[in-house]
């Protein structure tokens, strides 16, 4: 089972990473919303990618289990947190984001069936084990873990991962819409720092990437065109401005008018 997980979580990744969509997996669709969704990445990685490891990981110590019985309490423990994840994630996707995915869902049934088979399945006499001690343990971990998955999702470690705030957001897509461009570097430290002023919409800012290859690679032609020697730099309405700039300066450059929808 943990290698159907593997195969799962794999095809998953491949597909995040080619830009392409799962089968029956629509544009728009209940499926799509969650895959596109901000909670389908983790640290620069695709979801999947990480259940793809969590589920090797069960694979290997399953392995493990046939020469040594004591291996029996590190799997359970994988898979209890890996049962705690999903349960989250499911849950985040059915309030929050008020879609589901299927493949989301038989990762859930997947990693629920590994749980209950190896609880099961386990050994009689296991060196030093003992319930009492072992699922409050169990359960703990598990909690921990969630527990720091949501606040990375909430944005207390990273804003970037947190939900975005509505004048960040629309004024991004009125940059984008403008035909604003944000020339930087990936590599560029000022570049990062206009990047994180706009905290989870930066995704929405019209960034120019100039030099792909590192400090000593060549400019890309769209940045050697307009002559961009500074990062990060913002032509705004045929103007140029160097440097970092915050939101409330690039509204001013950019005409950018912001109407309260709460009110």
């Amino acid at each position: 089972m943990a290698v159907a997980g593997m195969a799962l979580t794999a095809y998953l990744t491949a597909v995040k990473w080619l830009g392409t969509t799962p089968l029956y997996c629509g544009t728009e669709s209940s499926c799509d919303i969650v895959q596109s969704s901000r909670w389908s990445t983790l640290l620069g990685f695709p979801l999947s990618f990480w259940g793809f490891l969590t589920y090797a990981v069960l694979a290997a110590l399953m392995w493990k289990m046939r020469r040594r019985r004591s291996t029996w309490s590190k799997a359970a423990l994988v898979a209890c947190i890996g049962v705690g994840i999903s349960i989250y994630l499911t849950a985040v996707s059915v309030f929050e984001i008020q879609a589901t995915c299927m493949y989301c869902l038989a990762s859930l049934a997947i990693m629920t069936a590994i749980f209950a088979l190896l609880c099961w399945a386990r050994p009689e006499q296991i060196p030093g084990f003992q319930w009492k001690t072992w699922l409050p343990t169990a359960a703990l971990s598990a909690a921990l873990v969630v527990g720091a998955l949501h606040l990375h999702y909430s944005g207390a470690f990273d804003p970037a991962a947190g939900p975005e705030k509505p004048y960040l957001a629309a004024l991004a897509t009125h940059l984008e819409e403008s035909g604003a461009k944000f020339y930087g570097a990936y590599w560029c430290p000022r570049c990062q720092e206009q990047k994180e002023l706009f905290g989870a919409s930066a995704k929405r800012l019209p960034y120019v990437e100039c030099k792909p290859g590192g400090p000593n690679g060549p400019e890309t032609v769209s940045c050697a065109a307009k002559n961009i020697e500074n990062y990060p730099t913002w032509i705004i309405g045929g103007r140029r401005y160097i440097g970092v700039r915050d939101p409330k300066t690039l509204a001013t450059h950019s005409g950018f008018r912001w109407e309260d929808p709460s009110r």
